[in-house]
């Protein structure tokens, strides 16, 4: 200020919430006096001079402040247009840093897109590639109004997106697709505000985005997998765009293409988990089939995710920059609930940046706060040294540079040497980084395997509980044969009154017109035998067809827990394989390790022969000294944490191997259940064949069941069947004692003869109630001998005596009844389908024969009464001998067949 007044001769004015001081040369607004005198000739010269306003302190302290925020403006400007720029090289990340920290420091994005829409975005590609990138940095890690500002600028993005891609390669087509992601991604925050830019968010605060509605989870489910299919399309581009023969992550071109896809794997690793966990809680409140859908677009998504996460993960541009993480082996199954305590959530580690020249300029976090008074620079005193160069006050002790005189050999000695202590420094750290990483690794593997065998257990678990499900099956087959063997006597009961109507055809005598109504009512009972017997056949066909059901279950269950007994052997195997490859990595980082100690200490030798040099260079390298021996404290730090690491590794690698130890224990424990589970079900379906057996034999002497019959056709096909059930009890034995995992056909062969055999013990005792005294006894005798020979195999099939089971006995057992059975065939011959009703129709056709031939019979002794008694006589002994006659009906001839 000068005599009270401040040097700029017009007021300050605020222009878009910014204080502004007018003045010539200084790049603001026009000074209100041209203003002033503008106004004044169009309004006239007669009005007065405007007065002067005099400009407070507090004044002067906004229009600085307002100086300070514009030149930090133009600074984010700068850096703007740094960043989005035509070479093909990575975007710096000190430029996007600074354009994030302006929008912190504006609240929004006015000043980004007042500067994009400047650049000629739509007609350069690899500007507009470049652009993408800083702006889906902006919305990640930006403040939270950049998506709303964003969102005014959506159609000229969108039109963008369709006129490059009307190109199909080069960065047209990338720039296409990348510019739909992230029109996808500001629908996606502008729909769900509760989401941050960077997607990171508690399972409370994920719980809370869905307002505990399932219609909202489902929503929210459906627009994610949006949301990543466009991410997953991103990597695919870029990934096709490559020549991935060459080594193109060392490339500036490469690097790129490939920048961009780190804010892609962070913003995939958190959609992946929160997909994942969101289709938990869906399964939980919805039925399967709703969602089958979503499992299979999930199942899609999470194929294209693992493989680029792994083949990003093999890029040496990556490495350095970010620790990308792998997926399980198999996607989570979202129809086990528990399978959710299993699920690991992707951790993407982004580490910490190493100094360089890119990132010592920065934009400190303080210059974002107002302050009442500019911050004037600090001027760089080198006026001297541009007119004169640089002074041998910085160096004071080159005293080559000074003399004109070369660097001797020991100074390139102690120069190589401190190269070789930095470079073996970086090798320790490499080291160091390596081994962290293999740890991690085998850790991860571990709990992986660890859920591999909860799930195995898991699924041994509900093997058994099928097997007990198929067990009440059984019993409820065992019901159902009772009932039907119930059927089979009520069926028997009606036999017999076909028997007594059929005595009653004997007494054509006495009473003739019963005689026909008997018939008539045998024919009417006969039929409907015909059908119950039709009735009961079926059911013991759907029975049988129950039985082999019931089998193909058993031995469909029987393959399953083989197959995975094999697949856990499998996959024990692998372990083991992967820890002997993780021992021989763990030996050659020991070799290193100790090829860098012989070289520390040839390193120290030549440190002590230059000691013994220095008597004549004490004051020259006094300095060099020094040096030295912080050079030595250093080494020896590094020795000390190199011998912790390799203690680390050590106990890491002994903690492997008792983890693996157990683990075979348990794999031990396991077989022997299991192998033990295989005898106790051997076992007691010996035991339950052996109760089938006693069953029918103790239906022998059943007193009700003396009424039951059977033909020896069925007897015969009966005995065919136990004797080819028995034919493979020894195939099926050796094969189980060759390899305990063959249960399963000496189960079926077990069972099956159980079953087959006391069908045969029930059929040839009621075959024997329908033939001779002596065939009935001789029959009966093989019959019992037969379930006596099956007994005494069945109580062989213990594990101690299982060697020495015999069939050969058995079998003659059956051969005899077999033999019973052929020999008690009808005339040798078989009944084929449709003679059943044909021999109905003889026997009925006998039957009224019979019945003609006595009608005869006794029409022709009433006429002999006639020729020897006359008269009241004659009339007399028929009305006493024949009350009945005048009663008969005629039937003429035709009607009676």
């Amino acid at each position: 200020m000068c005599g009270g007044r401040p040097r700029c001769s017009s007021p300050p004015q605020l222009v878009r919430g910014r204080v502004l001081c007018g003045g010539p040369g200084r790049g603001f607004s026009s000074s209100p006096r041209k203003s002033r005198n503008a106004a004044g000739r169009k309004e006239g010269r007669n009005r007065l001079p405007a007065p002067r306003v005099r400009i407070k302190p507090a004044d002067l302290r906004l229009t600085a402040v307002g100086r300070e925020r514009t030149m930090d403006l133009s600074k984010i400007a700068v850096s703007i247009n740094k960043a989005i720029n035509t070479q093909e090289v990575a975007v710096k990340e000190k430029h996007a840093r600074t354009c994030i920290l302006g929008t912190h420091h504006e609240k929004g994005a006015h000043t980004f897109w007042a500067a994009v829409n400047r650049l000629p975005l739509s007609s350069n590609a690899v500007l507009c590639w470049k652009f993408c990138h800083v702006f889906h940095k902006l919305l990640r890690d930006g403040h939270p109004n950049v998506i709303k500002d964003s969102m005014r600028n959506k159609a000229d993005l969108t039109d963008m997106s369709r006129m490059w891609g009307h190109l199909s390669e080069g960065y047209g087509k990338l720039c296409s697709i990348y510019l739909k992601l992230l029109i996808t991604k500001m629908e996606f925050h502008i729909k769900n505000p509760r989401f941050p830019g960077n997607l990171q968010m508690s399972n409370r605060q994920l719980e809370e985005a869905g307002e505990n509605d399932v219609n909202n989870f489902f929503q929210l489910t459906v627009e994610m997998f949006d949301y990543l299919e466009c991410e997953l399309n991103l990597f695919l581009g870029v990934f096709s765009s490559l020549d991935m023969s060459r080594s193109v992550s060392v490339t500036a071109a490469g690097q790129c293409r490939l920048a961009p896809l780190i804010q892609v794997i962070l913003d995939s690793s958190h959609l992946y988990d929160y997909t994942v966990k969101l289709l938990f809680k869906l399964h939980s409140c919805l039925p399967a089939d709703t969602l089958q859908g979503h499992r299979d677009r999930f199942q899609e998504q999470f194929k294209k995710l693992k493989s680029l996460f792994y083949r990003s993960s093999n890029l040496q541009y990556f490495k350095r920059l970010i620790q990308i993480p792998q997926l399980p082996e198999n996607p989570p199954n979202f129809l086990r609930a528990s399978a959710l305590s299993e699920h690991i959530s992707p951790v993407v580690v982004i580490p910490a940046e190493s100094s360089s020249p890119e990132s010592e300029h920065m934009v400190e976090t303080d210059d974002l706060v107002d302050t009442d008074l500019p911050v004037m620079p600090v001027p760089v005193e080198t006026k001297f040294d541009d007119l004169f160069g640089t002074s041998a006050a910085i160096d004071p002790f080159n005293f080559n540079n000074q003399n004109g005189m070369r660097k001797d050999d020991k100074d390139r000695l102690i120069e190589q040497m401190t190269r070789e202590i930095q470079i073996l420094k970086d090798e320790l750290e490499s080291f160091r980084l390596e081994s962290g990483r293999l740890c991690q690794a085998l850790r991860g593997r571990v709990n992986e395997l660890e859920a591999e065998l909860a799930e195995q257990s898991h699924l041994r678990l509900q093997a058994a509980g099928e097997s007990e499900f198929l067990k009440a099956e059984l019993d409820d087959l065992r019901r159902v044969r009772e009932y039907t063997e119930k059927e089979q006597r009520s069926l028997t009961e009606i036999e017999k009154k076909a028997q007594a109507n059929e005595q009653r055809y004997t007494k054509l005598k006495e009473k003739y017109s019963e005689l026909v109504q008997g018939h008539a009512e045998l024919l009417r009972k006969n039929a409907e035998v015909t059908r119950q017997m039709t009735v009961a056949r079926a059911a013991q066909d759907e029975v049988d067809a129950v039985r082999k059901e019931m089998q193909d279950k058993v031995k469909a269950a029987q393959d399953y827990a083989d197959r995975q007994e094999r697949a856990q052997r499998e996959r024990v195997d692998k372990l083991q394989r992967e820890l002997v490859s993780s021992r021989a990595e763990l030996d050659s980082l020991k070799t290193t390790m100790a090829s860098s100690q012989q070289s520390s200490e040839a390193l120290g030798t030549q440190l002590a022969a230059m000691e013994s040099e220095k008597v004549s260079l004490v004051e020259y390298l006094s300095k060099v000294e020094t040096e030295l021996a912080v050079q030595g404290e250093e080494l020896e730090q590094v020795k000390s944490s190199l011998a912790s690491e390799r203690e680390s590794g050590v106990k890491t690698a002994e903690a492997l191997q008792n983890q693996l130890n157990d683990k075979e224990s348990r794999e031990q424990a396991l077989e022997s259940q299991l192998l033990a589970a295989r005898w106790s079900s051997l076992e007691g379906a010996a035991e339950e064949a052996e109760k089938i057996i006693q069953d029918s034999l103790a239906l022998i002497d059943d007193p009700a069941h003396i009424s039951c019959t059977s033909s020896a056709d069925y007897l015969a096909s009966r005995c065919q069947a136990s004797l080819d059930c028995v034919e493979q009890f020894h195939p099926a034995r050796d094969s189980f004692l060759a390899d305990d995992r063959g249960v399963s056909q000496l189960l079926k062969v077990v069972t099956q003869c159980g079953h087959l055999v006391g069908d045969t013990i029930v059929q040839g005792s009621a075959t024997s109630h329908m033939v001779p005294v002596e065939q009935a006894d001789v029959l009966s005798e093989s019959v019992k001998a037969c379930g006596a020979e099956a007994l005494l195999l069945l109580r062989h099939m213990k594990k101690e005596d299982i060697a020495t089971a015999d069939n050969c006995k058995l079998k003659e057992a059956l051969q005899a009844i077999l033999t019973a059975a052929e020999k008690l065939r009808p005339r040798g011959l078989e009944l084929q389908q449709g003679e059943l009703g044909d021999l109905v129709e003889q026997e009925m056709a006998a039957t009224s024969a019979a019945v003609e031939s006595a009608a005869a019979r006794i029409e022709e002794m009433l006429n002999k009464s006639r020729a020897v008694d006359t008269g009241v006589k004659m009339e007399v002994n028929e009305r006493a001998q024949y009350p009945l006659r005048n009663s008969m009906p005629r039937i003429p001839a035709g009607q009676r067949a």
